[in-house]
C-alpha cells in the first residue's frame, strides 16, 4: 500500500484541505489571476493577496453594487472584489519602493507559487521577473498572465477580456444571426476570458507543482488571455479547421446539433436540447408528431442540421401551442433534455443550487457575514472549507510581515516610509 504523502510529496497523513501548505504569493488583480488564486485559496493553499498601498485590487472600487455594513451603508467593498478573493490573506506594498521590491523577494523565499498580471516587462524592472525569482528560489512556480503572452508581436499591449472576445472569434459566433433582429455581434454577459485563462493557470500551476514535488525544481509558466480564448473556440474552432469556412453567428441556436435552442411557447420561452436521434424520437412522441422521427429528412442529426430551416419553423408552431410547465414536465418525464432560462433570483431558489450548497455565508468584519457563491469543487476526502471572507485592504499586512520576522518598530517605519 502507497503511504499518503502531502502537497511536498513527503510521507505522513494526508492533509484535511488538498493544497494544505502551499504558500501562494499573488500579486494579480482584477479577475484572471485573482480567480486562479482564489481556487488554489478554496483548495486549502495559503495565498498571501499583495496589493497597493490605499487603493488595492482595482476591482474594490468597480461598483456598485457596494457591500452595506451592519448600519446598511455601503461599504468599500464591491461586490465584484468580494467575489473573486475568499480565502486569500491581503497584505499592502509598494512594488515601485526598492523596499516594497524587497519584501516581495523575501515573501517569494516561503512561497511556492507566485502568480501575477502585470505588463510584460514591468516585473523585470522591478527585479521580480520569473529568471529573477526562479535564481531566488529555484522551487518556486512562478505564473505570469497577461493578455497576449511574453512573446509575439502584441506582446507588450494591455489585455482586457472584452477585447480579447473580440480579437479570439468569440464575437464573431456569439449574437442573434445578422439577417434577423437584433443581429450583430455580442459579447458574453460575463468576463470568460479573464475566467478560462484563470482556470487554465490553476491546471498548469497544479501540473507544475507536481513536477517541482517530483524533480525539486519550479517553473515559470506563460498564460495568455487570447491563448485561452482561441483553445476555447472548441468545436467550432475545429470546424473552421476542417471546413476553412468562419462559423456564423447562430443565436441561440446550435451550429452542430438540430434542435438545440431557445424555442419560445405559449407563456414564455424555454430551451430544447436534443442531443442524439433517440432523443429526437421521444420529443417528436410528446410533441404529438412521431412521424417527424422517421421522416428521412430529420431522423438523423446530420439530416436535422442540413434541413433545419425546415424542421426549426415546424418545431416552433408546435411549442407555441403549449405553455412552459406543461412542456418542462413532459419533456422531462421522456428523459428529453430541456430547461427554463432563469434569472439569478431564480437560479439562487433553486432546490437543486440549494442542495448542491452553491452559497457560502462568511463572516464579515463589516457587514457581519457576507454571501458568496460557492467553489463548484467536491472533493471526498480533501473537501473545500470556506475558511474566512475576502479580505480588507491590509487586514493582513502586519501578521504576514511577523512571520518574515519584522518586529512591530521594522514594520512601523516601513508605514511611516509609506512602503506597506
Amino acid at each position: 500500500m502507497t503511504e499518503p504523502t502531502s502537497p511536498a510529496g513527503m510521507p505522513g497523513a494526508a492533509p484535511a484541505m488538498a493544497l494544505a501548505g502551499v504558500r501562494v504569493l499573488d500579486l494579480s488583480r482584477v479577475l484572471a489571476g485573482p480567480w486562479c488564486t482564489q481556487t488554489l485559496a478554496d483548495l486549502g493553499a495559503d495565498v498571501i493577496k499583495v496589493e497597493r498601498p490605499g487603493t488595492g485590487d482595482d476591482t474594490r472600487g468597480w461598483g456598485p453594487p457596494f457591500l452595506k455594513d451592519e448600519a446598511g451603508q455601503d461599504t468599500a467593498e464591491a461586490a465584484y472584489y468580494l467575489g473573486a478573493n475568499r480565502n486569500k490573506r491581503s497584505i499592502t506594498i509598494d512594488l515601485a519602493r526598492p523596499e516594497g521590491q524587497d519584501l516581495v523577494r523575501r515573501l517569494a523565499l516561503q512561497a511556492d507559487v507566485l502568480v501575477e498580471n502585470f505588463k510584460v516587462g514591468d516585473m523585470a524592472r522591478y527585479g521580480l521577473d520569473s529568471a529573477t525569482m526562479l535564481a531566488l528560489n529555484p522551487r518556486l512556480v512562478y505564473c505570469s498572465i497577461t493578455g497576449f503572452g511574453q512573446t509575439g508581436p502584441y506582446r507588450d499591449r494591455a489585455g482586457y477580456d472584452y477585447a480579447i472576445q473580440g480579437i479570439g472569434g468569440l464575437m464573431s459566433i456569439t449574437g442573434e444571426r445578422d439577417d434577423l433582429p437584433g443581429g450583430g455581434p455580442q459579447k458574453v454577459g460575463v468576463a470568460v476570458a479573464d475566467l478560462f485563462t484563470g482556470m487554465y493557470a490553476t491546471v498548469a500551476i497544479l501540473a507544475a507543482l507536481r513536477h517541482r514535488d517530483v524533480t525539486g525544481q519550479g517553473q515559470a509558466i506563460d498564460m495568455a488571455l487570447l491563448d485561452t480564448q482561441v483553445a476555447m473556440l472548441a468545436n467550432l474552432g475545429a470546424n473552421y479547421l476542417v471546413t476553412g469556412q468562419p462559423p456564423k453567428r447562430a443565436g441561440n441556436a446550435h451550429q452542430n446539433i438540430v434542435p438545440y435552442q431557445v424555442f419560445e411557447v405559449a407563456d414564455g420561452h424555454m430551451i430544447l436540447a436534443v442531443g442524439n436521434d433517440g432523443q429526437f424520437a421521444k420529443y417528436c412522441a410528446v410533441a404529438g408528431h412521431p412521424e417527424w422521427a422517421t421522416d428521412p429528412r430529420f431522423a438523423k442529426n446530420a439530416d436535422r442540421v442540413r434541413h433545419r430551416a425546415v424542421l426549426v419553423p415546424m418545431l416552433a408552431e408546435v411549442m407555441r401551442t403549449r405553455p412552459k410547465a406543461e412542456w418542462l414536465a413532459a419533456l422531462e418525464a421522456a428523459k428529453v433534455p430541456c430547461g427554463p432560462i432563469n434569472h439569478l433570483g431564480e437560479v439562487f431558489a433553486d432546490p437543486q443550487v440549494g442542495e448542491r450548497a452553491m452559497v457560502t455565508t462568511l463572516p464579515h468584519p463589516l457587514a457581519g457575514a457576507v454571501n458568496l457563491v460557492s467553489s463548484p469543487i467536491k472533493l471526498s476526502a480533501t473537501p473545500v472549507q470556506p475558511r474566512h471572507a475576502p479580505p480588507l485592504l491590509g487586514q493582513h499586512t502586519a501578521e504576514v510581515l511577523g512571520e518574515l520576522g519584522l518586529d512591530a518598530a521594522a514594520q512601523a517605519a516601513l508605514r511611516a516610509a509609506g512602503v506597506v
